[in-house]
């Protein structure tokens, strides 16, 4: 296996159940991170496992230029009801994850603007301190520094705008941070201006993912940007491969400020983990655009739309609306217990929504001043809990792309009161701990 790392070693994990992970030396460990913001029904569900295998004895595998499926075209129009009523009438082109789902949208932008004569409409405008894939076209559109360092020689990229992060704010947020999130918002339309007509689409997270971590955006912000794009003639994609399917308490986390994408993009909770699972949402004038066009969508996957994924994304579906989970991720004391963390010495900020927080770190809490990046705190403080049975997100680089340490919690959503309580305890002390540099 050419693994993650060279520098440390993995656990094997053997088996799960609910909220916990076992490994091969018998160690248990509560998945406080949803498996990297993935798992929400939680692991070891056995209906999902008993869809899977009865696709798999029906048919295992077709290829969309030849068919398509029952299991594929229920799951399709289900998930357009999950999605609501902006995207009545739409289409959903299902892949493998969120970096072929984010490639997928970049491109469907691209030929919807070709389709309605705006073929000089090219560029996907983004936001600094973001992340979309690992693909080289969702990295032209990420501002994670580190992931993309390396690669921007490979990659064409367009223009990044500030995002809001009130607790380094740029701008004045005694207003409750309105005044701020019109300010960001601006800096879209300048971008626009000076891309001279070229801009074809403008793609975001809504709430903020592994670079900045849980960042909600501030009141009038999202409704703004989608005026701007409405205005100048751009699609609005909204990247919900973290947030979608009920990760923060609605199910699309665009719900929660009333704002509809053209293009919405899922993935991770899609599935849960029990398969390999994406999915572009597009409402009906993207949809309408190519089908009265050209007539077909230029793009294409050996294995989109495959059966087996599809038939465990529509059982985890059908899980979360079944046991209510989506009402659960805002029916608990995640945050709450969360936020009693904040009077540590080493924790600068509590933040987040529903079932996605995060907690940012600081070397002093009156400054806001970071840790050193070569300190790995984060880091440090994930490997301590680890030893502890707790499993959390460390990332580094929400200050500047370099310095500046969080991790997230985002726990599946079947996590109990008891089990918060004993998570927060030892999160407690592997951030003594971890910190203590």
């Amino acid at each position: 296996m050419l693994r993650r790392s060279f520098l440390r070693s993995f656990p094997a994990a053997e088996h799960g159940e609910g909220v916990y992970v076992w490994d091969s030396e018998g160690r248990r460990y509560l998945d406080f991170a949803g498996s990297a913001v993935v798992n929400l029904i939680g692991h070891g569900v056995p209906e999902i496992a008993a869809a899977v295998a009865e696709q798999a004895r029906h048919i295992e595998f077709v290829h969309t230029t030849q068919f398509t499926t029952p299991v594929a075209e229920e799951y399709a129009e289900r998930l357009l009801e999950f999605a609501g009523e902006p995207f009545r009438g739409g289409a959903v082109y299902l892949t493998c994850g969120g970096s072929e789902s984010i490639e997928t949208a970049l491109k469907l932008a691209r030929q919807y603007q070709v389709e309605i004569g705006q073929s000089q409409r090219y560029q996907v405008l983004s936001r600094s301190q973001s992340y979309h894939g690992s693909t080289l076209g969702a990295l032209s559109v990420s501002g994670n520094r580190r992931r993309r360092e390396i690669y921007l020689p490979m990659v064409r990229e367009f223009a990044h705008i500030g995002m809001p992060y009130c607790y380094r704010c740029a701008f004045d947020c005694t207003d409750g941070c309105r005044n701020c999130g019109l300010e960001y918002a601006a800096e879209l339309e300048q971008a626009i201006v000076a891309a001279e007509g070229a801009a074809a689409a403008f793609i975001l997270e809504p709430v903020s993912g592994a670079t900045l971590g849980a960042v909600t955006p501030p009141p009038g912000y999202l409704r703004r940007i989608r005026e701007i794009c409405d205005r100048h003639g751009l699609l609005l994609i909204a990247d919900e491969v973290m947030t979608g399917m009920g990760r923060t308490g609605k199910n699309f986390a665009m719900e929660h400020w009333q704002v509809a994408p053209d293009i919405l993009v899922a993935a991770k909770g899609l599935s849960s983990g029990y398969a390999p699972l994406g999915a572009v949402i597009a409402n009906r004038r993207v949809i309408d655009a190519i089908a009265n066009g050209s007539g077909a969508f230029l793009h294409g996957f050996t294995y989109n739309a495959h059966p087996i994924s599809v038939a465990a994304g529509r059982a985890v579906l059908r899980y979360v609306q079944d046991n209510k989970l989506v009402e659960r991720a805002t029916q608990n004391e995640l945050g709450a217990r969360l936020r009693t963390l904040s009077d540590r010495r080493t924790v600068g900020d509590v933040r987040g929504i529903g079932l996605l927080w995060a907690v940012e770190l600081v070397a002093d809490k009156a400054s806001k001043h970071p840790f050193a990046p070569e300190l790995n705190v984060a880091g440090r403080v994930g490997a301590a809990a680890a030893q502890r049975g707790l499993l959390i997100y460390p990332m580094q680089g929400c200050v500047d792309g370099t310095a500046g340490d969080h991790f997230l919690v985002a726990p599946p959503a079947v996590i109990t009161a008891e089990q918060i309580q004993w998570a927060i305890e030892q999160l407690g002390e592997a951030i003594e701990e971890g910190t203590r540099v």
